[in-house]
């Protein structure tokens, strides 16, 4: 399997950029443990990540709803009050708990900042990103493969008008 090209980003985004450019880290077995295992997670179903995955894509995308609110659909939280404080109690099916939970973590990060949820300024990258940076002017998913790429376009784009 090939390695994924940008990790460590929230929850959500990390589940919708197990999709890239020649590479689907849930469409073997393999991949999905590891996506699985990378995030604490013992269960969770396939099938219920790609759903997941594409309903975040078209969110993003094209800022439709309806399948992330289906997938929302599946799980509730409820506020409680327990001996140490407050908390929540979750209810949701085991197999769809990592792929509700990067649903969630979507609603998070839209009531966070949504303007630092971005896709990589590379027209022909399929990845996003959330950018943590100070002055919030972060571009590329990774500096190192899709930055370079643009930094190298426009000095040959230069050198060969000169």
């Amino acid at each position: 399997m090939q390695q994924r090209p940008l990790v460590g980003e929230p929850l959500a985004l990390d589940l919708v950029d197990t999709l890239w450019d020649g590479g689907d880290q849930l469409a073997v077995a393999d991949g999905v443990a590891a996506w699985l295992a990378e995030h604490g997670y013992r269960t969770g179903s396939a099938e219920a990540l790609v759903e997941t995955r594409t309903a975040l894509r078209a969110a993003l995308e094209r800022g439709e709803r309806d399948g992330l609110n289906a997938v929302l659909a599946r799980g509730t939280r409820t506020p409680v009050l327990r001996a140490d404080g407050p908390g929540e109690d979750v209810a949701v099916d085991p197999a769809w708990r990592p792929a509700w939970d990067a649903a969630v973590d979507y609603l998070r990060l839209l009531t966070d900042r949504p303007d630092r949820i971005r896709k990589c300024a590379r027209p022909t990258c399929v990845l996003w990103f959330h950018d943590v940076s100070r002055n919030g002017t972060r571009r590329w998913c990774a500096m190192e493969v899709c930055g370079n790429r643009a930094k190298s376009g426009r000095y040959y784009e230069r050198s060969r008008r000169s």
